[in-house]
């Protein structure tokens, strides 16, 4: 991982740490409305796991859904850039997906990545081709709608992680993980990294 990739991430560890100290605190109306300017991010070690299985891919398509600020985006977009591939990242808000663009730009990144803004789901079923890597970060309601969107188009040996799955109570979490296990194909396991992940391989 070259110096350029690694200041962006400094950067980005700096505003994570920052946000951790201040607490939660939500901009009015920022979860629809556009204001709010909390990270979210998947944290170093989410961050460097995606980025050890997208480099276990040949040439893959990485779909990430919940591009947020950029963070995860760079340590799948470093990836993809060590094995041919690409990204294409998809956002609700085209504020955050700018600003991702822009932190991809710093990092020498930004030729690997395709920044999609509007309904995932939508922009899901409007993709060509097959997907080989997916991480599924976006609200939480979404998750399966949106596995039901892009189960279809996965290739064989694709590999899918949805991040925030440790949640007790959390019944969208909960409908994805049984969701997911249900799927021909699929075999899946929960790790306690970060909030939880759920990692996935498709073999049909």
């Amino acid at each position: 991982m070259d110096s350029k990739v690694q200041n962006v991430l400094a950067q980005y560890h700096q505003r994570i740490d920052e946000e951790r100290l201040q607490g939660r605190v939500e901009a009015p109306g920022g979860r629809d409305g556009g204001q709010d300017m909390r990270m979210r991010a998947v944290g170093p070690q989410t961050g460097q796991l995606l980025n050890i299985l997208a480099r276990s891919l040949e040439a893959p398509t990485i779909l990430e859904l919940g591009t947020s600020f950029g963070y995860s985006g760079i340590w799948l977009a470093e990836a993809a850039r060590a094995t041919g591939g690409r990204l294409i990242t998809m956002e609700k808000h085209d504020y955050k997906s700018a600003h991702a663009k822009a932190m991809a730009e710093q990092a020498g990144l930004a030729d690997y990545i395709d920044f999609r803004v509007g309904d995932a789901v939508e922009m899901i079923a409007a993709l060509e081709g097959k997907i080989d890597f997916v991480l599924v970060d976006l609200w939480k309601e979404l998750y399966v709608p949106c596995l039901e969107a892009f189960f279809p188009r996965l290739n064989a040996g694709a590999i899918v992680v949805a991040d925030n799955m440790i949640r007790p109570g959390n019944e969208f979490v909960q409908s994805y993980g049984r969701a997911i296990r249900a799927k021909a194909g699929i075999t899946s396991v929960l790790l306690p990294v970060g909030t939880g992940i759920e990692v996935s391989r498709y073999q049909p």
